[in-house]
């Protein structure tokens, strides 16, 4: 089968296409998997450039999608010809992560989804929300799981809540669809004018362009009347956190999911404090909340927003249209 694999030391130039070994027929409890699509994420990033350390040959990308094969002895969640989607967590189905949830992401600890077949056990996929193709359900794993667990999972987004999304990524997108579905307001942050459009297209409710309001947290907070957002899409980390604050009512909840702008720095303590404020680290979620997500997304027809589409042997390239910050949504991967 047609794979790509991380190469030390580990870099886009050192990405390789590969042929391995076919995984065979599947045993007792599991699925083979005819994978058909990928997405990336600043994870995947992290990893082929080594920012996260790999084991060499270690195959990248922790979201696939694809149809069902064949199933082994005692299968009784799927059946051949199913469309399923990969989980971030194979080992985390539901309550708190298990201890081993962290070493075991696909792509990262374990062997991902750069590949053309998989065998795994049943439960390292869920069935992909209907009318899907496999390219939409690729985004869902990481990106749009992060978005649910952060709106509705660590937060509560309701009907009157406001959200404020930073930036156009596949989580930010997937925030403020799921956001609106749910009858919030949505204040959308950029950089570039036209991305802000695209979200205004969306039923982004209140815009700001961070190069022209770099103190945008107070501006969040004019458009609040002074109250605040309820929830903060942290998607910068310590350069953008001080503002986050700023931006959040009191008792409001920050989560904190990515480092785009870096990873450590001061934190205005005295700030958290007085607002009485939720700053929560959270990385993805477990089996049941994608189940959870899955339901909704299906409630709600709502479809991702894809951006471009690359082979699976031009991955290096999608990663240096992913650097160049250039796309809007989930970049996919054909396989």
């Amino acid at each position: 089968m047609r794979a790509v694999q991380v190469r030390a030391p580990a870099s886009l130039d050192t990405l390789t296409p590969t042929d391995l070994p076919d995984p065979g027929n599947p045993g007792p409890g599991e699925i083979r998997v005819r994978l058909a699509a990928s997405s990336l994420n600043y994870h995947d990033f992290a990893v082929v450039t080594g920012m996260i350390p790999a084991a060499d040959g270690r195959i990248p990308m922790s979201d696939g999608a694809g149809q069902v094969e064949a199933v082994g002895e005692g299968v009784t969640g799927f059946k051949p010809g199913d469309l399923v989607v990969s989980l971030f967590f194979p080992d985390w189905n539901d309550g708190a992560p298990p201890t081993s949830a962290f070493t075991r992401v696909p792509g990262d600890g374990i062997d991902g989804y750069a590949r053309e077949v998989v065998v795994t056990p049943e439960h390292w996929f869920t069935h992909a929300p209907r009318g899907y193709s496999a390219a939409e359900a690729a985004t869902l794993t990481c990106a749009g799981l992060t978005a649910w667990r952060a709106l509705f999972v660590d937060g509560a987004t309701q009907p009157g809540s406001t959200v404020l999304v930073q930036g156009t990524g596949g989580v930010s997108v997937f925030a403020l669809q799921f956001a609106k579905a749910a009858g919030a307001r949505v204040i959308a942050t950029s950089s570039s004018d036209a991305k802000l459009d695209r979200m205004k297209a969306l039923g982004a409710d209140e815009l700001i362009n961070y190069r022209e309001v770099p103190a945008w947290g107070v501006k969040a907070l004019e458009l609040t009347g002074g109250r605040g957002v309820d929830t903060v899409v942290e998607i910068g980390g310590a350069g953008t956190l001080d503002q986050s604050m700023i931006a959040t009512r009191v008792g409001g909840h920050v989560a904190l999911i990515g480092v785009l702008a870096g990873f450590a720095g001061p934190v205005q303590t005295a700030l958290l404090m007085a607002k009485n404020l939720r700053v929560q680290g959270l990385t993805v979620g477990s089996r049941k909340q994608q189940l959870d997500m899955i339901a909704g997304i299906e409630a709600n027809r709502i479809k991702p927003v894809l951006d471009r589409h690359f082979p699976l042997e031009k991955l290096a390239d999608a990663f240096r249209h992913q650097a160049s910050n250039t796309h809007f949504g989930k970049i996919i991967v054909e396989i």
